[in-house]
């Protein structure tokens, strides 16, 4: 099993009370096309396979247990009340928040960008889908505005992580000059390639995020074969993406 460390950017006086962690497809028990920690349950895998490799996910955070949504490339949110901890149903949302000590936040991709959020002041955490439609629907700065009205949040004082998500080399979108207005034209490389990643970067910072309280670790799920990736393969799993408050 390998992952990632969302917040190795963050202060170790400050990182002890957070975790956030981007896994990659290995070390689960799901067979091919979604060999192996694959966390999908509508991907065509086996729901027993699934609840496996979540198990594995759960102990490997050290989480009491797991939240997720059902996400549908929009800009909805979901937060975490004590009730959600038992009935283990899912709604649609793309975004999930939670004040609650050991409960990890759930987010699964395959090529989308998982954005962890996290403000050690006001201690909340946010765990987000940003695909493209999320971010021309501006979800980020949407999130950040949900930490600041709903929990009391400064944007100063949170923490973001980027996890391996579709990069600028393999960004392809023919039909940009309809599907992406126009702010993020300034965002092209190539004829048809756009930089995401910039783009998010450039959300948070405009929502008040400080640029080096952001750490994006730049790993093309498409070029990197040991992620789950919708455009290379198709029929394929899905990645965990959890981020949770520390006891």
């Amino acid at each position: 099993m390998e992952f990632i460390d969302l917040f190795s950017h963050v202060p170790l006086h400050i990182k002890k009370g957070i975790i956030g962690l981007a896994f990659s497809r290995l070390g689960g028990v799901s067979p091919k096309p979604f060999d192996t920690l694959n966390v999908g349950k509508a991907t065509g895998d086996k729901p027993e396979n699934v609840l496996a490799n979540l198990k594995l996910i759960q102990e490997k955070t050290r989480v009491s247990s797991l939240v997720s949504v059902t996400q549908v490339h929009g800009t909805d949110f979901f937060h975490v009340e004590r009730g959600d901890l038992r009935n283990g149903q899912e709604v649609e949302a793309d975004g999930i928040f939670s004040r609650f000590t050991g409960v990890g936040l759930l987010i699964k991709t395959a090529d989308c960008q998982p954005v962890s959020m996290f403000d050690p002041v006001k201690k909340v955490v946010a765990n987000i889908h940003c695909g493209w439609r999320g971010s021309v629907g501006g979800i980020l700065k949407r999130a950040v505005e949900e930490l600041k009205h709903q929990y009391g949040s400064c944007p100063e004082d949170i923490w973001v992580g980027i996890g391996p998500s579709l990069g600028p080399c393999c960004g392809e979108f023919k039909g940009w000059k309809t599907l992406l207005p126009e702010w993020m034209w300034d965002f092209r490389l190539r004829p048809n390639h756009f930089d995401f990643w910039s783009i998010s970067i450039s959300q948070l910072v405009g929502a008040g995020v400080p640029l080096n309280q952001i750490n994006c670790v730049r790993v093309c799920t498409m070029c990197n074969h040991n992620y789950f990736s919708y455009r290379r393969e198709g029929i394929t799993g899905r990645l965990a993406n959890v981020v949770a408050l520390l006891p």
